[in-house]
């Protein structure tokens, strides 16, 4: 059974009567569990829906529909699968006391993989589960590899029942299913030969593994630094290495590049990003890899539009990795805009220097760092540095932030999606 939370006016779900706190109880008879099933089992033209109203009433409905027509509900949000294993470098793990609960909840749940491209290690998958992946066909689903050696990634994960991921991802490559996959390098543990090996399997898989990425551990202040450590410079140069020779590889035999470097495996590498055409069709830039490329190719393809800030004072607030990087992003930007660009570094005051990604900078250290910018005419912030109830990692309201700084804010992803405010005159 899910619940009803709401009902779009003038649709087929208003006009049956069904209203928040509805509850969905079945599809032809088929029970419904969550979300998953509500949107596989109504996408026909006539199915039976049983439902029951807020007030105990229970409704048998017989719908007929075109399928170009929404039923017009919104439904709950499944609860969430927490995750199973420890992983020495989970991020949760490395969080400080004093946030939101929900920032604690270790999420490895293969349903938010499909829907939300979240990384799941499918370690905690039932038989029905893997039943229901391959009934809906959840694909590509994006999965956490590290590494496929059984012991190694059992060490990896601290989960001495994970399964074999091999035979996981071969089941399900069986029956069609695709996957977008990501090695989490820990040095001296899943690099070198045993990242080779991880590299050769997935290959050997063939094309149901549509890509790899390769991102070093990061770790916050708060990590286990006791039993994990951060990649050296020469650590990543070889991790660059073993990258670029399987790219070579099925660029060779497959013509596509297949695995990827993270923009910060290059950038504590100390060496030159790949060039655009690398990237394909950046299908884990929301991981960080080909993040500055795609920037570039926004810019590149709306330059004409930028013209609109010709003149203005804007700053452009990010963190510290991005901000080694950004400079290649803003010198095309400052050209097709005519603007004066300013970049902002911020360190975060939150997690520590350690943690330098722009998407996780708390609301707090960028205020200090905006305070008394009067010579700005605006500011584009990291639109990843908030989440859906536009909150910063700290807790901090995103209007809060808005209405004390001394300049208009703007969020943003991708430049591009902030020239549809403009800047004041």
């Amino acid at each position: 059974m899910i619940k009803v939370t709401a009902v779009h006016p003038g649709s087929i779900a208003d006009e049956l009567g069904l209203k928040p706190g509805t509850e969905l109880l079945s599809v032809n008879g088929r029970e419904l569990e969550d979300f998953l099933d509500w949107e596989f089992l109504t996408a026909d033209e006539e199915f039976g829906l049983h439902v029951r109203q807020p007030d105990g009433q229970e409704i048998e409905f017989e719908i007929e529909r075109p399928l170009t027509e929404p039923l017009g509900v919104s439904v709950e949000p499944p609860r969430i699968r927490r995750c199973a294993n420890r992983c020495d470098f989970c991020f949760v793990d490395g969080l400080p006391e004093g946030l939101r609960d929900v920032l604690y909840i270790r999420d490895d749940d293969y349903r938010l993989s499909f829907q939300y491209g979240n990384f799941a290690t499918l370690t905690n998958l039932k038989p029905w589960d893997e039943a229901r992946i391959i009934e809906y066909r959840l694909s590509p689903l994006y999965v956490s590899v590290h590494a496929t050696d059984p012991v190694i990634r059992r060490w990896l994960l601290r989960n001495p029942t994970a399964p074999d991921i091999r035979e996981q991802l071969s089941r399900f490559a069986r029956h069609g299913l695709q996957f977008h996959t990501q090695i989490v390098m820990s040095p001296g543990v899943n690099d070198g030969a045993i990242m080779d090996q991880t590299l050769a399997d997935l290959y050997d898989l063939g094309s149901p593994v549509l890509s790899v990425s390769v991102v070093p551990v990061g770790l916050t202040e708060f990590s286990k630094h006791s039993r994990v450590r951060e990649p050296t410079t020469d650590e990543c140069r070889a991790a660059v290495g073993q990258v670029e020779r399987w790219e070579s590889r099925a660029l060779a035999e497959r013509a596509n590049r297949w695995v990827h470097g993270a923009d910060e495996l290059y950038l504590r590498a100390d060496l030159p990003l790949p060039p655009e055409a690398s990237y394909g069709d950046f299908e884990q830039v929301e991981n960080g890899v080909g993040s500055v490329r795609f920037l570039q190719r926004r810019v590149r393809e709306d330059a004409g539009h930028f013209r609109v800030w010709a003149g203005k004072r804007i700053g452009i607030v990010t963190g510290t990795s991005m901000g080694r990087l950004m400079p290649q992003v803003l010198a095309p930007l400052a050209e097709a805009s005519r603007a004066h660009l300013e970049l902002i570094v911020v360190e975060n005051g939150l997690f520590g220097p350690r943690v330098t990604t722009a998407g996780l900078l708390p609301g707090k250290s960028i205020a200090e760092a905006l305070a008394g910018r009067t010579d700005l005419d605006l500011v584009l912030l990291p639109g990843e540095s908030i989440n859906d109830d536009h909150l910063f990692i700290d807790n901090m309201e995103a209007d809060a932030l808005v209405a004390s700084s001394p300049v208009p804010i703007q969020f943003s992803q991708d430049f591009s999606d902030a020239l549809e405010h403009g800047v004041a005159a």
